[in-house]
């Protein structure tokens, strides 16, 4: 009998164990991960490759690292303010949870070397990015900017592993870390609340961004008239024979472009609702949502990037993510 009952204890204790470890890694949010990597790959144009698999493992280690730190070093605060999270609670020892930031830090610059120098030279500074961010600059004013240039690299370590190089991801990065900074910066109010003023800023932050995604399309399009003499091959409007528009060497690219535009309005809505909430009330659990909303808002955007690099399939690909976020987000909180 003490037998039987040991071992259903202890099979109530393993999943209670892993729940912790989910809470504690986010679980949910690491579904945000491959996308940055796959977004920056498609700013190259160079079609993802096996080093692009190895980015994608590395930015989920130094993601997860970040995670696991980020408990540790804020355990004495979260036992007063959030007792119920893996480390306050018991259920996982600080001592895990930091062993288990280095051994994660250590997997993913260990897989990125196995993608070469280019994506080691990323992954180096991103790492300690991470470290600094959790274990001093996230109580200073420099904290959103040091996670904005933390999911900054996490992109660029896609290009440089995949291409060898990342000027072309560039802009694809810095839209990213704004978008990373104007969540980071609602995030620090989410435990006691506040001013509606992060909130609000976050909101035109999300504006700008997604204007910035949809108005460089039109300004890529040519002329109604050069594009129609383009694909009868006519002369257009001025004394020369217009050249082929992209459009009429790629048949798919009006596809390419309404997905696009169909991600960049999925990413507004996605942050810009919640931040409008916690603008209107900004209390702690609407906060909270807002912060939720960014993170979630995250895959929308990596996938607008993507298609606007023209990687349509790979678009759809990092979209699809979003609904597995959400399925685990039932259970486990992506805060």
């Amino acid at each position: 009998m003490a037998t039987a009952t040991s071992g259903r204890d202890n099979a109530d204790r393993r999943p209670s164990r892993r729940l912790a470890w989910a809470e504690l890694l986010r679980l949910p949010a690491l579904f945000t991960v491959p996308g940055d990597a796959l977004a920056g790959a498609a700013a190259t144009a160079v079609t993802p490759n096996s080093r692009t698999l190895l980015a994608i493992g590395s930015s989920i280690c130094l993601y997860s690292a970040g995670m696991a730190l980020n408990d540790w070093a804020d355990r004495e605060e979260d036992a007063a303010e959030r007792p119920h999270r893996p480390l306050p609670s018991g259920r996982i020892h600080p001592v895990a949870a930091v062993t288990t930031a280095g051994v994660l830090t250590g997997a993913g610059l260990a897989l990125a070397a196995r993608a070469g120098r280019p994506a080691l030279a990323v992954a180096v500074p991103l790492a300690a990015t991470v470290w600094a961010y959790d274990l001093t600059l996230k109580h200073t004013a420099t904290g959103p900017s040091a996670m904005a240039v933390a999911r900054g690299l996490d992109l660029l370590l896609g290009a440089a592993a995949t291409a060898g190089r990342v000027r072309e991801a560039l802009p694809s990065a810095a839209l990213l870390g704004t978008h990373t900074f104007a969540v980071t910066t609602v995030s620090r109010q989410e435990t006691t609340g506040g001013s509606p003023v992060p909130p609000l800023a976050a909101l035109a932050t999300t504006t700008l961004v997604t204007s910035a995604l949809v108005t460089r399309l039109l300004a890529h399009r040519p002329p109604a008239g050069a594009r129609a003499a383009a694909a009868h091959g006519l002369p257009g409007t001025g004394t020369h024979t217009a050249p082929p528009t992209r459009a009429a060497n790629h048949p798919s690219r009006s596809a390419t472009d309404t997905l696009r535009l169909a991600l960049a309005a999925g990413y507004a809505a996605t942050a810009g609702r919640r931040y409008f909430h916690a603008a209107l009330n900004p209390s702690p659990p609407l906060v909270q949502r807002a912060v939720g909303g960014g993170i979630r808002a995250t895959i929308p955007l990596q996938a607008a990037l993507t298609a606007r690099s023209g990687a349509g399939a790979t678009a759809v690909l990092v979209a699809a993510l979003a609904p597995l976020g959400r399925r685990f987000a039932r259970k486990v909180s992506v805060t």
